[in-house]
């Protein structure tokens, strides 16, 4: 007899081993883990089952399910049509602009062919707020503060005086407004004194003085029709620029200052104005001649497009579009005397040349 505690009793064999076991045995499940050691395990099984006269195991492989298609591309999505054209627009109220014409135009042409000194008055009315918005735009947007009071009075003189005493009388209310204008200044403290002086001799010579050949234009026995020539050229001028360029308008004139102009419209300024011209010299000026119209008309167009663009810098420089909001569809007085103003001396001395200034 075996005494160690390790012994265990003889297991019994045969169907009663067979009985007791087989009940709680049961085949362990395959894994396929791995390819190869499923491919061992089935290739076992197919031996032990060929030996025992049965068919060869083969486990049954789930059926694959089909991949699943790629969607379909989307469709593009419908296009929009193109929207129609537009119609170039003018960037102002034409019809305000168009009244507001009509009736300072109905103004002038009564003051004109009632009584001269009323005209004048309107000259001197036209300067003193022409003044006014270049020296609020100067101050507003570059703290440039030229006096206006001595600016206001002066050129209210330089008008006057170039309608009574001509062009000496003009140069010589000039000269004093100048001299104004420092003495004024120095009322202030010396900061900015060079600079606000510099800003006041150029609104003196800019508005009022250059203004001032309107005056002596009508001094002419022939005065009012030689001013009716020198603002109908320029607005004929202004008209054909803006309906030729509007309508065939390509090429910029000069982009970095104004680049509504194009030289397509300078071309309509030109043709205009010579048309015009040749029409008011033949017709209007004693003793004028057309072709002497066809010159001035050249020159009104090149003297009014350099006078438009001369304020256009003037108004970029300052950041603003307008120099005031006076005038309904055209801006501020100063926006309407920008062509006229250079436009003036031109006239003057051309009718000078051509018909003397009697």
């Amino acid at each position: 007899m075996n005494d160690s505690p390790w012994a265990t009793e003889p297991v019994p064999a045969g169907p009663a081993y067979d009985a007791l076991v087989g009940p709680h045995t049961r085949p362990m499940p395959i894994v396929p883990d791995a390819a190869g050691r499923d491919f061992d395990d089935r290739e076992a099984r197919d031996r032990g089952a060929a030996a025992e006269g049965g068919p060869p195991f083969r486990a049954e492989t789930p059926p694959q399910e089909p991949m699943p298609s790629p969607p379909p591309p989307p469709s593009p999505a419908p296009q929009d049509p193109p929207p129609p054209p537009q119609k170039k627009r003018a960037g102002r109220d034409l019809r305000a602009a168009i009244g507001v014409g009509v009736g300072l135009g109905a103004v002038i042409f009564a003051s004109l062919f009632i009584v001269k000194a009323v005209f004048v008055g309107v000259i001197v009315v036209a300067v003193v707020v022409g003044l006014w918005e270049l020296t609020s735009r100067l101050q507003e947007k570059k703290g440039i503060k030229a006096p206006l009071v001595p600016l206001a009075v002066g050129g209210a003189a330089m008008v006057i005086a170039g309608y009574v005493r001509g062009a000496e009388g003009a140069w010589v209310a000039m000269a004093l407004t100048a001299l104004a204008v420092l003495v004024w200044r120095m009322t202030e403290p010396p900061e900015d004194y060079l600079k606000d002086v510099t800003a006041g001799v150029f609104a003196a010579f800019y508005v009022p003085f250059l203004a001032t050949f309107v005056a002596m234009l009508l001094t002419a026995d022939d005065g009012p029709e030689r001013v009716v020539t020198f603002l109908l050229l320029t607005v004929v001028s202004d008209t054909g620029a803006y309906a030729v360029g509007w309508r065939f308008g390509k090429t910029k004139l000069a982009p970095r200052i104004s680049p509504g102009k194009t030289r397509e419209g300078l071309f309509g300024a030109v043709a205009f104005a010579m048309a015009a011209g040749a029409l008011c010299m033949e017709f209007l000026i004693d003793g004028g001649v057309w072709w002497q119209g066809l010159l001035l008309g050249l020159a009104v167009a090149v003297s009014a497009t350099l006078g438009d663009l001369g304020e256009s810098m003037i108004k970029r420089d300052l950041g603003i579009k307008d120099m005031g909001t006076l005038l309904p569809g055209h801006g501020g007085i100063m926006d309407r005397l920008d062509s006229l103003l250079p436009t003036a001396p031109v006239v003057w001395l051309l009718l000078a040349a051509f018909v003397g200034t009697g």
